[in-house]
């Protein structure tokens, strides 16, 4: 028989897929989960898919990975989509997508799948990386493909034994890793309703947080996060205590209309508080690190990379250029900041960096005062010359015929 490698997170789609596939394609799967940072019992992922029918079946842990060449990539970017989102869900699919398509190639499959549906992202950041990475594989998206309703589904899984489960504790819909967790689907398809309590479970309720404020350091090299209060940390394990750390305190929560790749809009809800922090902490080290052109032009080009990054071109010639850019523009970004957590508030209240392009003596107003003011006469005149001339030549060609009156 065929043999297909399936992204399998354990749910309930992606396990009706592995009987679909045997029952109506006559492929063998073979299904990968990947822990980028959820909280899954995996093993008991790894069982389920073998109960189902599956051939085979194996976890790959790739935290570590996944905030080393993933995230911490976007972070040095500012990457961010339509100003709210950091990307959490868009960054884990390329990674997933590679390692699928690695283990398809090992088990000489003839295929790989996933479990996304026709109106969503994921299916173009799936099957985009495949083509770009695996062009000889055989793409498949059953879900797309077979046409069943909700109901339906759970009809076929009681049919043929597939241990999912028939009633839903929540009504959401959940996608989770490091970098942070959606929430979509029930109640949240009304966009005038408010998030009720029960959506969030990576922050506390804002009000709810400690009274008292918590302070937290940040240390970054070359654009990286490497420490928190001075103590050197793996990138995944940093970014998981700032997650435990800002969500104590009420960070992180996003509520946004999002435009999908696919032309519709969605109502999104996210818990991201290391995701944040270290943007916001990132931010300001770079406003004191880089020279204002610089941090201009780069603040273009990271609307472009958060873009990239959506729609499923994480491996894309732009992103890697873009990537070139931005490492160069890190070179400086080498510092500490520090940042005050307070009920759901995250603001940065102090930086400093060893090249650091601010210079008290130009800054101040008082007797330590060393610019010259003198220059400022003659720069002023050649700031508006330009400005200047054009208005004069203006002015004496007279009203345009257009602006004539009769």
């Amino acid at each position: 028989m065929p043999k297909v490698v399936l992204a399998y997170s354990g749910g309930l789609d992606t396990s009706v897929i592995i009987r679909w596939l045997k029952e109506e394609r006559g492929f063998d799967v073979h299904a990968i989960s990947i822990d980028l940072g959820e909280e899954r019992d995996y093993e008991g992922i790894r069982k389920k898919a073998l109960a189902i029918g599956a051939v085979g079946a194996e976890v790959i842990e790739a935290k570590e990975q996944f905030a080393r060449d993933f995230i911490f990539p976007a972070l040095k970017a500012n990457a961010v989509y339509e100003d709210q989102y950091p990307l959490s869900t868009a960054l884990g699919r390329p990674l997933i997508a590679k390692l699928v398509g690695e283990a398809a190639v090992r088990e000489k499959a003839d295929a790989v799948a996933h479990g996304a549906t026709g109106k969503g992202n994921d299916q173009v950041r799936f099957e985009v990386t495949w083509s770009v990475l695996f062009p000889q594989l055989k793409k498949l998206a059953p879900v797309r493909e077979w046409g069943l309703s909700r109901e339906q589904e759970i009809e076929y899984a009681k049919r043929h034994g597939i241990p999912v489960p028939v009633e839903r504790e929540s009504p959401y819909s959940y996608d989770t890793n490091l970098w942070g967790k959606s929430a979509e689907a029930g109640p949240l398809e009304d966009p005038w309703l408010e998030p009720g309590r029960d959506v969030h479970q990576w922050t506390k309720e804002p009000g709810e947080a400690p009274d008292k404020p918590a302070y937290v350091e940040i240390g970054f090299a070359q654009g990286v996060p490497v420490s928190l209060d001075g103590n050197p940390l793996s990138p995944a394990a940093l970014i998981a205590r700032l997650n435990t750390l800002a969500g104590e305190h009420g960070v992180g929560r996003i509520d946004m209309i999002e435009n999908r790749l696919v032309g519709i809009k969605s109502r999104e809800t996210y818990e991201c508080p290391a995701a944040l922090v270290l943007l916001a902490a990132h931010r300001d080290l770079e406003s004191m690190c880089l020279e204002r052109e610089l941090a201009h032009c780069k603040r273009v080009l990271e609307l472009k990379y958060a873009e990239l990054v959506y729609y499923g071109l994480w491996y894309s010639p732009l992103r890697r250029a873009l990537d070139a850019f931005i490492d160069t523009s890190q070179e400086t970004v080498t510092g500490t900041v520090r940042v005050k957590l307070h009920k759901g508030n995250c603001a940065v209240v102090g930086r400093r960096s060893p090249h650091s392009l601010y210079r008290y003596e130009l800054a101040t107003y008082d007797q330590a005062d060393r610019f010259d003011h003198s220059a400022a006469a003659g720069f002023i005149q050649l700031w508006g010359m330009g400005a200047q001339t054009a208005e004069q030549v203006r002015r004496q060609a007279g009203p345009s015929p257009a602006g004539e009156k009769e």
